[in-house]
């Protein structure tokens, strides 16, 4: 049995791992093994748990992906060990946007997975039939100025090659609508291609500055946003409130939000990359390689197809934290799936903006998303991306919860207590990963865990408060917290992974976490090259 903190190591650069692709809830959980793909049947319909830490796809995942993608690149026997090897190691992909993304018949027609650099998806894995390590995920919410009313949709992703399992639903969309489309990804970088020269243009399409965000984008998130947010200050969009829960115990004084209920704007659930990633899911139909919308009608239909899921910060909150705490996640109608509730990104963003917390988390300027290309923090591309979801740009005002150092401090002072006094009830809920933590207690505690060195908070002159013991397969089993309030002692500094020579282990109250990260590795020229601390450890995958 092992103490300390869980270091699941990523391939560095372009041979960086996928993270880890997050199932959707279920009603226990699952055990989960490193580079395996559990499917669990139910129904006409197989559920994956999917892990991407250094894993392959399952024996039919890479079948189908070898029959899906055979015509679009053969290669000879002698050839084929080179083609997996190269397709084994690549971590980004391309998606093509169809033209006019933001129309009913763009959102209808099918977004499709190709490798980078005019590779094909044979030859650099970029396949949904791998979508546990290179996965691509598309989300659209749709805003009625008119009227208010909210929908979402998700358009399909299908390989390059390939044709849909069923052909997508098109959708009914209001007059003048306003669509914000989201991007996910279960590998490293995503890359919008234009299906035509204007295809990005027309869709207001966004794919970071200066450098790519990496595993998300977005396409008409900052008209979205700014329409949504005028209407409701002007009381023509009703978002719902978060509502309490009896369940919650209070924590944090006069910085916890009592029995509240959590949004992804909450220091009590944040990791070091918030608001990331969608709630997509897609059907997979495993003979032929082709994926289909998850709807009704396609699951009863589609015999043995598997479930698809994107790693997502919001998938857990509406899928697992909800559920456990006795909250309800915001949704509205699926246009593709006859109306049903659904949730989404925006819709997430929309009602942590309606509910936003007197100390809220904003996407901080140390998210590896924002950094530039040299790694270094960039104030205009971390606007950017808080304008594609919603939020205010960096200010003297936020800046007092959301600067590198207090976005470390307040997540330190906020979500361990918050973890500490919820204990029991978390342990009661299913593990989004059981690789990661073996109930949902001990998989939010290894993700504080890890992002507290991931952010480098260590090098503000904060101790991880969090202590995790393994078990022999490396979940976290149990965990300590060390609940006293922290003061950063260095405020000049940009975090990341510089120093730090870890805390104790497996000493109840003291803080710690084992391991921590100093020295860059090897082809590393700074601390924080490219987006370094998910090169070092995966956080969970959400």
């Amino acid at each position: 049995m092992q103490s300390g903190q869980r270091s699941a190591w990523r391939r560095r650069g372009n041979s960086r791992a996928a993270r880890l692709a997050v199932p959707l809830a279920i009603p226990m959980a699952l055990g989960l093994t490193l580079g395996i793909i559990l499917a669990v049947s139910g129904g006409n319909t197989t559920h994956i748990d999917q892990s991407a830490l250094g894993a392959s796809a399952s024996p039919s995942a890479s079948a189908s992906a070898a029959v899906a993608a055979a015509s679009a690149a053969p290669t000879t026997t002698a050839a084929a060990p080179a083609a997996a090897a190269a397709a084994a190691a690549n971590v980004n992909c391309d998606i093509i946007v169809p033209a006019n993304p933001l129309s009913a018949q763009g959102l209808a027609t099918p977004y499709q997975l190709t490798g980078p650099n005019g590779t094909t998806p044979a030859a650099s894995g970029c396949t949904m039939t791998n979508a546990a390590n290179l996965g691509a995920f598309v989300q659209a919410t749709i805003l009625d100025p008119r009227t208010g009313r909210l929908s979402v949709y998700n358009p399909l992703v299908i390989t390059q090659g390939t044709t849909p399992a069923v052909a997508p639903v098109v959708p009914k969309l209001p007059r003048h609508a306003i669509v914000t489309i989201d991007f996910g990804f279960n590998g490293t970088d995503l890359i919008q291609v234009g299906a035509t020269p204007n295809a990005l243009a027309q869709g207001n399409c966004v794919n970071g500055l200066g450098s790519v965000f990496g595993q998300v984008s977005f396409c008409n998130g900052i008209n979205f946003f700014n329409t949504a947010l005028q209407m409701m200050r002007e009381g023509r969009l009703f978002i719902t409130s978060a509502g309490t829960s009896a369940k919650i115990v209070p924590t944090a004084g006069r910085l916890g939000t009592g029995s509240t209920c959590p949004t992804v704007r909450n220091f009590d659930m944040i990791d070091q990359d918030q608001s990331d990633n969608v709630t997509s899911i897609y059907l997979l139909n495993p003979a032929t390689g082709q994926t289909a919308q998850d709807t009704t009608a396609n699951a009863a239909n589609l015999a043995g197809a598997q479930k698809l899921v994107n790693g997502s910060d919001n998938a857990l909150i509406d899928d697992f934290l909800d559920p456990t705490l006795g909250c309800t996640p915001f949704t509205a109608p699926d246009l593709g799936n006859n109306n049903t509730p659904a949730t989404s990104q925006a819709l997430d963003e929309l009602l942590a903006a309606r509910n936003q917390p007197r100390i809220a988390a904003l996407v901080p300027e140390n998210d590896e998303m924002t950094l530039d290309a040299n790694g270094n923090l960039d104030p205009a591309k971390t606007n950017l991306y808080r304008e594609e979801v919603g939020q205010a740009p960096i200010n003297a005002q936020n800046n007092r919860n959301d600067s590198p150092v207090n976005y470390c401090q307040n997540m330190v002072n906020i979500q361990t207590p918050f973890l500490a006094a919820n204990q029991a009830l978390l342990a009661t809920g299913g593990s989004p990963v059981p690789a990661v933590g073996e109930n949902l207690l001990t998989f939010m505690a290894n993700r504080l865990n890890m992002s507290f060195t991931n952010l480098g908070c260590q090098n503000f002159g904060l101790t991880n408060p969090v202590t995790v013991v393994l078990d022999g397969a490396g979940a976290a089993m149990s965990a300590t917290f060390n609940t006293t309030p922290q003061t950063a002692t260095n405020t000049t500094g940009q975090g990341g992974n510089m120093t730090g020579t870890g805390g104790t282990t497996g000493t109840t109250g003291t803080g710690g976490g084992g391991t921590q990260m100093g020295k860059p590795l090897p082809g590393q020229t700074w601390w924080r090259k490219g987006r370094s601390h998910h090169h070092l450890m995966d956080p969970s995958g959400m």
